[in-house]
């Protein structure tokens, strides 16, 4: 005849170092996923906008000069056919072109900045 099973009781009672140490992990993981979910979140934005940040400042270095670039030569290309050129005279009229651009930019925002406020 085979031994009859254990009272549920005391298979309980021999169990109870799995039954702690899975209670020990459930707890940790829960804190874990309380303060390190949201510290990796955190970094994660901070990282992706430095570099972003940086990104956008380089492309927008680039595209300021590519930008003076091709001011530069339509300015020497319209001098030069209205036999208006001398030397350096495009440079000075293409920065001059460009500064106004940028200047009539900025006071667009601007003004849409103070107009947000408002």
């Amino acid at each position: 005849m085979s031994d009859p099973a254990p009272p549920a009781s005391v298979a309980a009672h021999d169990d109870w170092p799995a039954q702690a140490a899975d209670t020990i992990v459930r707890v940790v993981g829960q804190v874990r996923d309380k303060t390190t979910g949201p510290a990796i979140t955190a970094s994660r934005a901070v990282v992706f906008g430095l570099l972003a940040a940086v990104l956008g400042s380089v492309l927008l270095v680039a595209f300021s000069m590519v930008l003076l670039r091709v001011t530069v030569i339509g300015v020497s290309s319209v001098l030069d056919v209205s036999n208006l050129e001398r030397p350096g005279r495009a440079v000075w009229i293409a920065y001059f072109v460009d500064a106004a651009l940028f200047g009539l930019i900025g006071l667009v925002l601007w003004r849409r900045a103070a107009a947000r406020v408002s």
